[in-house]
């Protein structure tokens, strides 16, 4: 072992070692503080990942439908303004260290990795709120991503309605609420040029379930991302909007399968010429939760852009095809009492430009110092470009 690297893993153990008093990961504690009740009720093996339970509650504009609501209001003679004793805050705060086996095993400290403020809450019996401002992610104040409004049993027909900022890719799987540093790659793609992907956007999105078993969950959104506003008012960059629909049906008490489409335009300038691309994307996932000790997560799209300019070469494509996905794999022995978890996770794009595809595989070790610290390693290999590994050592906490 050349002598950098020995000193880069002994650094990187002791780096553990020095952060195992921590906090950690991202549910919102305020609503723990609000309903005294631990973060396990909502979080398995460990925040911020959602168990069915919690899935449920933050579904239903965060509120749960057994405890009495009034209690947590000011009493002001006005059965029509609701404000909060308390206004529900919460912090959550990681940070790592990571020997980056790509550059001759470099040793870096990237803590804070994420620092962001959240809250959410109840302000009435249907409408709800929930956002969190990311005051430093990678070193860079990023804003608010999450930011929305929802408004349950629309029309008293079943339909939570959520209007605001949120990740496109919230009805399939959360990107935020995974365990792994890693993300889901095949979310965050998109060509150069493209303002559309699987992350964040704004727009209106809903969701009804049935007795069946079945969800079925829609989005109408600009296609733009975040980008700020231009002419002041104005954030769609656009004519266009973008739809995407999604269903969902249980398959017993542990498997349920899904299939969702996305479909929509942009407009993209290239110096004083412009031209309009058509995306398209669709495919299915399937999860598995055996009593919350084995969960299998699979995601696997399809996609096509109509209209492809490549900066290199300045070449116009057409109906390019990607695809890719993820599979992900989590192994708590003892469900939601597990102090030590495994996750396994793969990621996977492949495109008809050789410069956008990316496979990756990793592998987490997360350990429960409190129910809202947790410490983690990680471990990840990089197949494609120039391969390289990087392993990662740090915590996720929240309070």
């Amino acid at each position: 072992m050349k002598k950098s690297t020995f000193t880069g893993v002994i650094s990187l153990a002791v780096m553990f070692l020095l952060i195992m008093p921590a906090r950690k990961a991202d549910a919102i504690p305020a609503f723990a503080r609000k309903y005294q009740i631990s973060c396990q009720v909502c979080h398995s093996p460990s925040a911020p990942r959602l168990k069915a339970f919690g899935d449920e509650y933050a579904g239903n504009g965060f509120r749960m439908t057994e405890y009495e609501s009034p209690r947590y209001f000011i009493n002001t003679g006005d059965d029509k303004l609701s404000l909060f004793r308390e206004l529900p805050l919460a912090i959550r705060l990681e940070g790592y260290a990571t020997l980056n086996f790509e550059n001759e095993g470099t040793f870096d400290f990237a803590s804070p990795f994420v620092a962001k403020i959240l809250s959410g809450g109840e302000l009435s019996d249907k409408v709800s709120y929930y956002f969190y401002f990311l005051m430093s992610e990678r070193g860079s104040v990023v804003g608010f991503e999450d930011a929305f409004i929802i408004y349950n049993d629309f029309l008293d027909a079943g339909i939570n309605l959520f209007l605001g900022q949120f990740s496109v890719s919230d009805p399939l799987y959360k990107n935020e609420l995974r365990l792994t540093l890693e993300p889901y790659k095949i979310y965050a793609f998109r060509p150069e040029n493209s303002s559309v992907d699987l992350k964040y956007d704004r727009g209106v999105m809903f969701d009804k379930s049935f007795k069946t078993g079945t969800t079925i969950a829609g989005e109408i959104v600009n296609g733009s991302g975040l980008d700020p506003a231009w002419g002041e008012f104005l954030f769609d960059k656009d004519k266009y909007k973008n739809f995407m629909l999604r269903i969902n049906q249980d398959l017993g008490k542990s498997v349920s399968l899904g299939v969702f489409g996305y479909t929509g335009k942009e407009v993209i300038q290239n110096g004083i010429d412009q031209y309009t691309s058509e995306i398209k994307m669709y495919g299915p996932d399937l999860a598995i939760d055996i009593d919350g000790r084995l969960m299998i997560t699979l995601q696997y799209l399809w996609r096509t852009d109509s209209e492809l300019l490549i900066p290199e070469g300045e070449i116009m494509m057409t109906d390019v095809k990607t695809h890719g996905g993820f599979a992900e794999i989590i192994y708590a022995p003892k469900g939601d009492m597990s102090k030590v978890f495994l996750t396994g996770l793969v990621n996977l794009v492949q495109s008809q430009v050789d410069a956008f595809d990316y496979q990756s595989a990793t592998m987490n070790l997360g350990y429960l110092l409190r129910r809202n610290v947790r410490l983690a390693v990680e471990g990840t290999y990089i197949f494609s470009g120039d391969p390289y590994a990087k392993l990662s050592a740090g915590f996720v906490s929240a309070f």
